[in-house]
């Protein structure tokens, strides 16, 4: 991805080496004078924003799972299964586009029962366009979220066992 060019291809590009020195120089390249950001390109696969965005996400209180119920289903059940990819919980229930120098970010949440949605939403769109934005350099330029369920107290107990567990009755 990156326009490094060895050694090897440079000499064979003919007149750009320096006799003796085992160094070649680049014709038409930008010099030792020129900016770090100019001298190669770096990209950033959209996993890498997904992972940030989720993390950045879980980060912010009354938060209390990402994805919606199904995504979570077919997570936990993914996670079970030895080699199923289990890696995939932090990004569950994020699913980002990145350009060049732009990202947009979708998010699914579940909220916890009692806080306000709208300042817990407010709060998860700042915190992950300020950490994509810290960490990566891309402009975040939308957050979009879906607010699928609210977690009640009770449901808790719904949620512990877990398949092939035994329950006392």
């Amino acid at each position: 991805m990156t326009d490094n060019i060895t050694s090897k291809q440079a000499s064979s590009t003919g007149s750009g080496d320096r006799p003796g020195t085992g160094v070649s120089t680049l014709k038409g390249r930008t010099g030792a004078g020129a900016p770090a950001e100019t001298r190669g390109r770096t990209s950033i696969a959209d996993g890498v924003v997904a992972k940030i965005a989720g993390m950045a996400t879980r980060e912010v209180p009354g938060i209390h799972n990402l994805g919606g119920g199904m995504a979570r289903a077919f997570g936990a059940m993914r996670e079970r299964v030895p080699g199923g990819g289990g890696g995939g919980g932090a990004t569950r229930g994020v699913k980002v586009e990145v350009g060049e120098r732009q990202a947009a970010v979708d998010l699914n949440i579940v909220v916890e029962y009692g806080v306000s949605i709208v300042d817990v939403t407010g709060d998860v769109r700042s915190n992950v366009i300020g950490s994509v934005e810290r960490m990566t350099g891309l402009e975040v330029v939308e957050v979009n979220i879906a607010v699928d369920d609210v977690h009640l107290p009770d449901e808790e107990e719904e949620e512990q066992p877990e398949a092939g567990e035994n329950r006392v009755r």
